[in-house]
């Protein structure tokens, strides 16, 4: 009978802790909410929060959640979800999860690789930003008042609707938040941006080149001489292994400020190895030209409102280089891509604008000595633990081999494509030794000045995740 009771026992200990757990969850929504309710005078505040028992919990968790190696069962997921419609509700979700001793992520695209923005390993509240997505554009100032729970798409579709001669530069991602990965230091609700003009067409082209089309020089003479061409010609160089012809597919697409006749002139005098013609040129107006780099231009310019979330799994990782790859360093990197099979390369040239910023002017310190940045990029179809595995360690593989070649003390890394190979923090007395590691990767220099302000205005690191700003203890 003693063994029946205990049987019994174990049998149910698993219900039971299920049971109790649903009722201490339960037990943190009711107290959230009396909280949120005994701040705001709207009614409706309920409805504006979510947890696990509410029918709508996944779908608004699963929305912005753009890459699929954070869309696990086992993934963890918040206590609550708020999506605030004021600024009073921003304010009261953080003061009500401190009140409540739990971690707040702060959530616009959803596009952090690393799903930092809506991913903590310690109960936490979800601040879903996707309702704070009011676009202003005025063109007299040549401003725009934007949100940021609005996607780039939303934007550059916003401003084409006031004007054909105005412009924001904010990427070629049209899902990307307009949120910026600020939330070190509180939740930003918005940004004043100044637009720039363009003229009425523009020109682009995407030229593709293969390892038996003498790649090998035309990427050689590229890296001497992107950074420093026209200012009003950008040209991103794209690097792709193609395992089953065996080779390396180059694509060179540019965005050049003119038309067509005045592209093929600059290209002929700074970089005829690569053959640009006429004909490889295509005029558009700058919002075709949006869609160009991010998909197709031929698409309808209503595609840059689609929101829907990615199906795709990925993996990120960044360098950046300050003196150019020789030319047997870039055979090797063609035959490792090739080796590896899945990694593919973006590449993108500096200079220009951004040589002209001082880097302690901002805390993006990657500007004059910087000739281009790589992003690693793997995506893949198919869930599993064996799966990832193998993709993220092809990334971690290729970043290994490029060691040689890219920037060194500190070796620099850009914050956007958040990898968390490089370092992460936790809390206590060792988070500034830990955080420092990534911290000057990301920022350098700027990193012991924005260590300052974060103690300043956060002494208590309330806005926290694994590669935040870390403060200094006393």
């Amino acid at each position: 009978m003693k063994h029946s009771y205990q049987l019994l026992v174990v049998l149910l200990l698993p219900f039971i802790f299920q049971f109790l757990t649903s009722k201490a969850d339960d037990l943190v929504y009711e107290t959230f909410l009396n909280c949120m309710s005994s701040r705001n005078s709207s009614d409706h505040v309920s409805s504006l929060i979510y947890n696990p028992k509410n029918s709508s919990y996944t779908s608004t968790l699963q929305a912005y959640i753009r890459n699929q190696r954070f869309n696990k069962s086992t993934t963890p997921k918040p206590i609550i979800i708020v999506t605030p419609l004021y600024e009073s509700h921003v304010q009261s979700t953080i003061i009500c999860s401190k009140n409540m001793g739990m971690n707040l992520r702060i959530r616009s695209g959803g596009h952090d690789f690393e799903g930092l923005s809506y991913v903590s390993y310690t109960n936490f509240v979800l601040l879903d930003m996707s309702n704070f997505r009011s676009i202003d554009v005025n063109i007299e100032e040549e401003t725009a008042m934007v949100q940021v729970g609005a996607i780039i798409g939303e934007l550059y579709y916003r401003i084409w609707e006031k004007s054909k001669v105005h412009a924001f530069p904010a990427g070629v991602c049209p899902t990307v938040g307009i949120g910026g990965g600020g939330a070190s230091f509180g939740v930003i609700l918005s940004y004043k941006l100044q637009l720039v003009r363009v003229p009425e067409m523009v020109t682009v082209f995407r030229v593709v080149k293969t390892s038996e089309e003498n790649v090998t020089d035309i990427f050689n003479r590229w890296q001497y001489v992107a950074e420093k061409m026209d200012n009003d010609l950008f040209i991103r160089l794209n690097l792709k292994p193609d395992h089953v012809n065996k080779t390396i597919r180059a694509s060179f697409t540019a965005f050049f400020l003119g038309d067509s006749d005045h592209l093929v002139t600059v290209m002929d005098k700074e970089f005829p190895e690569l053959g640009v013609k006429k004909n490889d040129c295509k005029e558009m107006s700058w919002i075709k030209s949006v869609l160009f780099w991010s998909s197709d231009d031929k698409a309808p310019l209503e595609t840059l409102l689609i929101r829907s979330p990615s199906a795709k799994f990925a993996k990120r990782k960044s360098d950046y280089l300050q003196i150019p790859i020789p030319k047997n360093g870039i055979e090797s990197i063609m035959q490792k891509m090739l080796e590896l099979s899945v990694v593919g390369l973006a590449i993108n040239p500096y200079g220009g604008r951004m040589s002209e910023i001082a880097d302690w002017e901002t805390p993006f310190p990657h500007r004059a000595g910087n000739i281009f940045k790589i992003e690693y990029s793997v995506n893949w179809d198919e869930g599993g633990p064996d799966i990832e595995a193998y993709y993220v360690n092809q990334t971690r593989q290729f970043y290994d081999f490029m060691t040689p070649f890219v920037s060194k003390n500190p070796r620099e890394a850009y914050l956007n494509y958040r990898d968390l190979d490089i370092g992460t923090s936790g809390v206590g007395n060792n988070s500034y030794a830990e955080g420092k590691v990534y911290g000057q990767k990301y920022f350098k220099g700027n990193f012991e000045r924005l260590v300052k302000v974060k103690t300043m205005v956060d002494p208590g690191d309330f806005f926290t995740n694994e590669q935040s700003i870390p403060v200094l203890k006393n």
